[in-house]
């Protein structure tokens, strides 16, 4: 009533005010960000989806006004099924085992590195940064490097004639010998199988623990029931009219090593401060209970580090689905063994003038990595919410 009669505002009308100014300031701050953001980055996407559409080719390539068709997902059908493109197919293959190997090194390699660094009791800091040393340089500058590492006649292939042996003849970058082979006109069959996989594996972790845990093993088994059935359907679906042999090219056992001794000290970094949380009152009271000290590594510290390795697969899964640069540096673009989607997208956009087909490419590496970011996205949002 006071406050009514001398004209003063209450003390809740006066936070409130303050609050949408200051809500109004920021939307003001943050909305040139958001328009560039949307032109330059979703705009750009956009663009790049519907030139992939097109039949923007060699004839348009340098025509101020071109005409283009829209010609539908005919590029896309092209790239995984046309004679011409089993480049492409051999790419995604190359993509998917130097993927696998890259993140699983890394991983490894850090681990251990974390663990043997966090048993030191001097030199720490020397060691660490003598790990991480290698992530500061750009991936041109350690492709160059390894490609003099991984010559033929010099490098490692040299280093047993020091000592008198004979010296190695593995080819490391130029090697064309295929493991692993599989046919690509039934590679749905082969989604189903690695689909298969990874739900059993979800339902067995899944299955001993709450009634959360026990309903995402019970989804899991009927995923698993399935995948049985969708196999049996479309293992006589073939994708190609003709076989398509594709495998791993050894080749690549040359660039997964060299992006492991880059990218290996990264993980090393994140699992020696995952290490440094976790509460010694936990190791205390596991070694109090008789666990040596590998079960406490086993049982105590490898569990809670798991979301830490989470965070790891998805950084290192998103540049293993775009390296571009350190393979372009290592083997050159037209090395057919070491090729990757992003090789041939460069190839056919900047060298071949294929606009639509290289924009194609370009929409389905998006789409790759868009299924490895959106669900740690999701899941991260849900966490915070709770």
């Amino acid at each position: 009533m006071t406050a009514g009669l001398t004209g003063n505002p209450p003390e809740r009308t006066v936070k409130d005010m303050q609050s949408r100014r200051d809500q109004v300031m920021a939307a003001v701050i943050i909305l040139p960000s958001v328009i560039l953001l949307g032109i330059f980055v979703y705009g750009f996407i956009a663009q790049t989806v519907r030139v992939s559409m097109t039949d923007w080719g060699q004839e348009a390539a340098m025509v101020i006004n071109p005409k283009i068709t829209y010609v539908g997902m005919a590029n896309y059908r092209e790239l995984f099924t046309g004679f011409l493109n089993m480049r492409f197919r051999q790419d995604l293959t190359n993509m998917f085992f130097f993927t696998l190997l890259f993140v699983g090194f890394s991983l490894l390699v850090g681990l251990l590195l974390a663990v043997l660094i966090e048993q030191l009791v001097w030199g720490e800091t020397f060691f660490r940064t003598v790990f991480l040393y290698p992530m500061s340089l750009s991936f041109v500058v350690t492709g160059t490097i390894w490609r003099w590492l991984l010559q033929p006649r010099g490098g490692i292939n040299a280093l047993p004639t020091l000592v008198g042996l004979p010296a190695g003849k593995f080819l490391w970058l130029t090697s064309r010998e295929q493991t692993l082979t599989f046919d690509w006109s039934h590679i749905f069959h082969y989604l189903c199988l690695g689909v298969l996989i990874v739900s059993a594996a979800a339902a067995f972790s899944s299955w001993t623990g709450g009634d959360r845990r026990k309903l995402r093993a019970r989804l899991a088994i009927c995923a698993v029931l399935i995948g049985i059935l969708a196999s049996g359907i479309l293992t006589r679906i073939k994708l190609l009219p003709f076989a398509e042999a594709h495998g791993f090219n050894k080749a690549l056992w040359g660039v997964v090593i060299a992006a492991v001794w880059q990218m290996s000290g990264y993980t090393m970094a994140l699992y020696l401060a995952g290490l440094r949380t976790i509460p010694d009152e936990l190791r205390e009271a596991a070694r109090v209970d008789g666990a040596s000290k590998f079960q406490v590594y086993r049982y105590v510290d490898f569990p809670l580090l798991g979301p830490i390795t989470v965070s790891a697969v998805v950084i290192l899964g998103h540049i293993a689905l775009k390296i571009f640069d350190l393979i372009f540096a290592m083997a050159g673009p037209d090395h057919y063994p070491t090729s990757v989607p992003a090789i041939t997208m460069f190839l056919k956009t900047f060298r071949g003038n294929e606009l639509a087909v290289g924009s194609a490419i370009g929409v389905i590496l998006l789409i790759l990595v868009s299924l490895l970011i959106i669900p740690y996205l999701v899941t991260s949002f849900r966490a915070e919410e709770r």
